[in-house]
Order: structure tokens, then C-alpha cells, then sequence
């Protein structure tokens, strides 16, 4: 169905209802939005939502990269008022009512054919770091003048900061299974360094997987720590969804420190009673600092 098909309600519809199929671990923070708002993250959601599906589909990768293509002739169409699709009519009032910059969907984009073009296996550092710069910060830079953020320095620096932990934190729980799809976000120097395979093949088995994790997870955690520290100088109340995410995610890593890197255990999980209690003290009383 194109946009001309459809209203602006329909559009909203059809954004709201890509999230609630999706089953994100996101939507509890959508859902504390105003409505306004919440439907502006519901529509920058169905768009990160549709390119993604195109980029872990199957298909062949001239057809993926031409899907790709299209969005970013989607997303100047958007900005020109002229959207052909539900999710980019549904964006249409959103990018002008909070000034979203046109580049950061583009950067969202360039994440996407990253992944199609691979799939990625064992880039340096600096390309992971640009890979978690387009997939999950610029994610985070779309999101905050939506949740009511400034537009400064401080709220770039959460929300770039928070988008490489959180991205991070998923690649550590997800080796094995990326491994199983071909996949290997793990930093060439890093493997190298520890002596594992640079290759998804037996990854998993490699005597010196523990020490990579261990490394990503400190930088991981520096990424949280930077995150605390701007939040600081931030209204943590506006920021109230990107926080009930970070306590998630900090649990996650928590629980694979304490538990320890050895290879063979099964992937973390946080019960969804674990899930509520650690969004309430996010909601009502933030952790500023770690004891």
C-alpha cells in the first residue's frame, strides 16, 4: 500500500502496529510517552524496523542493497514532503515538528548496508565502532529531541554513549548465534591479539573468546560510565526511555561479568519480573553513579 492510499491516522496506525508486532524490548519505553511523542518514536521505530528486515532477510545482496537504495530516495522524499510509503508518511509531520536531522536516518541506512553488503565478519575496531556509530547511535540522536532533550553537546554525548553500550552489550550475548549466521562483530585486532580464529567457523570453541569479551565488556562499560556522566547534566526525567533501556542492558552485562566469560554458556536472560522491578527504580530513581 503506498501513502497516497492512505491517511495520516492510517500512517500512525501502521507504525504503531510494526512495534507491537515486533515485540521490542523498546515499546515499555515508547509506551511512557506522551502521545505526541510516542507516536514520533513509533514511526522512527517502523522505519529502523523496515530496513533492518531488509538487511537479515534473505535475498541475494543486489536485492537488498537496491531495497536500501530506495529508502534513501524514501528518505528525500520525506523531506521534501513527498513520502510513497506508510512508514515515511507517517514520518512526514514528524521530522518537521522536531527538526530531526535528514543525515542520521541516512546514517541508520549506511548500518543497514553494512550488514547487507557482509555479513560483517571481524572488522577493526574503528569499523565496529562505526557500525554501532550508524545502528544504534543515530538511533539515539533521533530519538532524543523527541523525548524533549536539548540540543547540545551533553545530549549528544548520552545518546551516542548509550548507543555503542547497548549495541555492544547485544553483540557479547549474541556471538554463538551471530556465529551460526555467518556473522562475526568481534574486532580483528582483538581476536588476533588473544589468538582466535578471525572467521565465524568454531569462533565459539576458540581458548581465547573469554579475553576478547572481556575487553569489548570494558568498553562497554566505559560507554555506560560516559553515559552516567552526561546524564548528570541532563533532565533524566525527559530521558525517562532511553533509561528504562540502559537499566535493561547494564543488567545484562552485569550478569555475563559476574557469571564470567567462559566458553559454552547458554545466552544471558532477565525474567520479565527482573525487567519490571529494574524499570521502576529507573523510572523514579536513576543510578547516577555505580557503588
Amino acid at each position: 500500500m503506498s501513502a497516497a492510499e492512505l491517511t495520516p491516522d492510517e500512517a500512525r496506525r501502521h507504525a504503531a502496529a510494526t512495534v507491537k508486532r515486533s515485540k521490542t524490548s523498546f515499546g515499555a519505553g515508547m509506551r511512557i510517552l506522551s502521545r505526541e511523542r510516542r507516536d514520533a518514536m513509533y514511526a522512527i521505530y517502523a522505519f529502523c524496523r523496515e530496513v533492518d528486515d531488509i538487511a537479515d532477510e534473505g535475498g541475494a545482496r543486489d536485492e537488498k542493497m537496491a531495497g536500501l537504495a530506495e529508502w534513501r530516495r524514501e528518505v528525500e522524499r520525506i523531506y521534501a514532503g513527498a513520502p510513497q510509503t506508510p512508514t515515511g508518511l507517517a514520518l512526514k509531520d514528524v521530522v518537521r515538528r522536531f527538526n530531526l536531522a535528514q543525515e542520521e536516518f541516512v546514517l541508520v541506512i549506511e548500518g543497514m548496508e553494512m550488514d547487507a553488503a557482509g555479513p560483517v565478519v571481524a572488522p577493526t575496531l574503528d569499523q565496529l565502532l562505526a557500525y554501532t556509530r550508524r545502528a544504534a547511535g543515530a538511533v539515539g540522536m533521533l530519538s532524543m529531541p523527541v523525548f524533549g532533550a536539548p540540543r547540545n553537546k551533553i545530549a549528544d554525548e548520552f545518546a551516542l554513549s548509550l548507543g555503542d553500550a547497548l549495541q555492544l552489550t547485544n553483540i557479547l550475548r549474541d556471538v554463538e548465534q551471530d556465529a551460526g549466521e555467518g556473522r562475526l562483530y568481534l574486532p580483528r585486532e582483538l581476536l588476533e591479539k588473544h589468538g582466535c580464529p578471525t572467521t565465524p567457523d568454531h569462533i565459539e570453541r576458540a581458548s581465547g573468546l573469554p579475553a576478547v569479551r572481556e575487553e569489548i565488556a570494558m568498553i562497554a562499560r566505559e560507554r555506560f560510565a560516559s553515559t552516567r556522566a552526561a546524564l548528570r547534566d541532563l533532565d533524566w526525567r525527559v530521558l525517562r526511555p532511553a533509561l528504562l533501556m540502559m537499566g535493561v542492558y547494564e543488567r545484562y552485562l552485569d550478569k555475563m561479568t559476574a557469571r564470567g566469560w567462559a566458553n559454552g554458556q547458554s545466552r544471558v536472560t532477565i525474567s520479565k519480573a527482573e525487567k519490571l522491578v529494574i524499570a521502576a527504580r529507573w523510572f523514579f530513581a536513576p543510578q547516577l553513579s555505580r557503588t
